[in-house]
């Protein structure tokens, strides 16, 4: 059984459009790179053809991916979202003990995960230490470079 993907509005509409995009546009780019490959003559020294059916084959693996997440996707309505304990799509404002500073992250499903702008999935070290903690709480993150203790400043959406 597949996993059940969370998401954002914003998120499933990235997906579908990532999806429109590798089954119109990208399929037909990387057809038309092994056709031209192909024109090239002997397959067996083709370094062209291989790259392309390469190609291809990341192509169809990421749509059947995100197919396959699409199946089962939950979507984070902005309104339901609480503020009494954390969950997915909340915004928390936590000071890290460990590295005495001030940090904000948001709760997102995997698949939007951006640790660069700090949208840390549920499925983290970080992300399933701050699940169903409340203002005030301090929790413990064990990460593959430690432990960090975090206090939960605030919640918000």
């Amino acid at each position: 059984m597949a996993k059940q993907t969370t998401v954002s509005t914003e998120g499933l509409k990235k997906l579908q459009e990532e999806l429109e995009y590798l089954k119109t546009t990208k399929r037909k780019e990387v057809a038309e790179a092994i056709k031209t490959a192909r024109a090239f003559g002997d397959l067996s020294e083709n370094s062209e053809y291989d790259e392309a059916k390469n190609e291809q084959g990341l192509v169809e693996a990421r749509i059947a991916e995100i197919e396959s997440m699409l199946k089962d996707v939950k979507v984070i309505d902005e309104k339901n979202i609480k503020t009494d304990s954390i969950d997915v799509g909340n915004r928390v404002k936590v000071y890290d003990e460990t590295f005495q500073e001030e940090i904000e992250y948001t709760i997102v499903g995997s698949s939007e995960s951006n640790p660069v702008e700090f949208k840390i999935s549920d499925e983290s070290p970080i992300g399933r230490a701050l699940i169903g903690a409340t203002m005030g709480e301090t929790v413990k993150a064990e990460t593959p470079g430690g432990d960090i203790v975090m206090k939960i400043l605030k919640i918000s959406k």
